[in-house]
């Protein structure tokens, strides 16, 4: 395995805004290519699948963040995702006295700039959050992040674009 540093991702990251804006390569699906005029949170409420990650969004303060101009990729847990965290955990986030520690979960989420799983493909990447820290892309075989996988792909917003995982992603350490 070879590790390819963050610096590439910033290369994939110039070609981002012509792909935001509704243009796609020969690789990526058409119907996921045509610009979104519903923003990151609109997209994920409209889903039905995200009601967690909507409430905990909230509860952050970041609706305002994730509907500006970006642009943003999400990694986006499903509802079942913050289901398998432990007992209880879901409701001690969403306390306003842990408001600090939801915010840095889920900004831990997010990557600036607006990447596409065809610019990720092949290559394994250490990448910047937006809360500071970075995270381990592997897109070898699927595209996985952290501990999580990437179950839907490239949904286009106007402001960036979301990827379905299967999991909370956990920061190391």
């Amino acid at each position: 395995m070879r590790l390819i540093s963050i610096a590439l991702l910033g290369s994939a990251l110039i070609a981002a805004p012509a792909l935001a804006e509704g243009h796609h390569s020969p690789k990526s699906n058409p119907h996921h290519a045509r610009q979104q005029t519903a923003d990151i949170v609109d997209t994920a409420v409209a889903a039905g699948q995200f009601n967690t990650l909507v409430a905990a969004v909230q509860a952050a303060g970041l609706v305002a963040t994730l509907k500006g101009d970006g642009p943003f990729t999400v990694f986006a847990p499903v509802d079942s995702a913050f289901a398998n965290l432990p007992h209880g955990e879901v409701d001690r986030l969403l306390q306003p006295e842990n408001r600090h520690e939801l915010v840095d979960l889920l900004t831990f989420h997010v990557v600036p700039g607006a990447v596409t799983s065809d610019q990720l493909a092949g290559q394994i990447l250490q990448v910047e959050t937006v809360e500071g820290s970075e995270v381990l892309i592997d897109a070898t075989n699927g595209v996985r992040v952290g501990n999580a996988q990437v179950v839907q792909a490239d949904i286009r917003t106007s402001n960036g674009i979301i990827h379905v995982v299967d999991r909370v992603i956990i920061p190391a350490g």
